[in-house]
């Protein structure tokens, strides 16, 4: 009984605005860097194709940077390195603008990004040959091949790895926590702090990523069946 009353308690309350403001911040967090994080995506892909070895050159370090060095490094590179290379002016405007936040959407952002545009590249080639050269010969520029084209045709060939990336980076978010962003984890330590109920606090950060998660993978799942339909036509 005593356990289930620990529960009660953190549900209601301070605790559940708490909570609640918690999940708001890592929803805002992963949708902020889900977005930015595709676009940017998109934009290494563009360079990749570029008729240059040294647009390639340095789409490969960005990405291998980011593929091999673990994520929790790069937020303190950010959050901790980076802004000791600004000026004070600038540190200080940061810092009134929610430092954590900002840097935590950095960090994530462009690692996601590294990421999706691996899943990409291999959706580009899974591609049937002359894809670009029959746009080209349609008379589109290289945006357009791109924008209308090229994007499209490997995000639904990359749909089941885009749609693992999402959930890594819907968890990646709790990453955030070691930097002060008050998303669910910062949230969840410190309720734990104050109430001792270490089991119920973390049940409860444990059943929202959970949730999160299913659902992701329900929408990514119902996403994936759309464009096999569209496909089969």
């Amino acid at each position: 009984m005593h356990l289930f009353d620990g529960f009660a308690s953190l549900l209601q309350g301070d605790y559940l605005h708490l909570f609640l403001g918690g999940i708001a911040v890592t929803l805002q967090l992963f949708l902020t860097c889900a977005v930015l994080g595709f676009g940017l995506a998109c934009v290494l892909m563009g360079i990749r194709l570029l008729p240059t070895r040294v647009a390639g050159w340095l789409v490969d370090a960005f990405v291998e940077y980011h593929r091999n060095v673990p994520s929790l490094v790069q937020l303190f590179v950010w959050y901790f390195g980076v802004p000791q290379l600004l000026p004070v002016a600038t540190q200080d405007w940061v810092n009134a603008q929610g430092g954590e936040m900002v840097f935590a959407v950095i960090a994530l952002t462009l690692n996601a990004a590294a990421y999706t545009s691996e899943d990409l590249r291999s959706g580009f080639r899974a591609l049937p040959a002359g894809q670009r050269e029959a746009a080209t010969a349609l008379g589109m520029n290289y945006l357009q091949i791109l924008r209308k084209v090229l994007i499209p045709q490997a995000v639904r060939a990359a749909a089941p790895s885009l749609v693992n990336q999402a959930l890594a980076l819907f968890k990646s978010t709790a990453l955030a926590m070691a930097i002060g962003t008050g998303e669910m984890m910062y949230v969840t330590r410190q309720i734990e702090g104050e109430t001792y109920m270490t089991f119920q606090t973390f049940a409860v950060a444990s059943l929202f990523y959970l949730l999160g998660s299913w659902t992701l993978m329900l929408v990514g799942g119902l996403w994936q069946r759309r464009i096999t339909l569209r496909m089969a036509r």
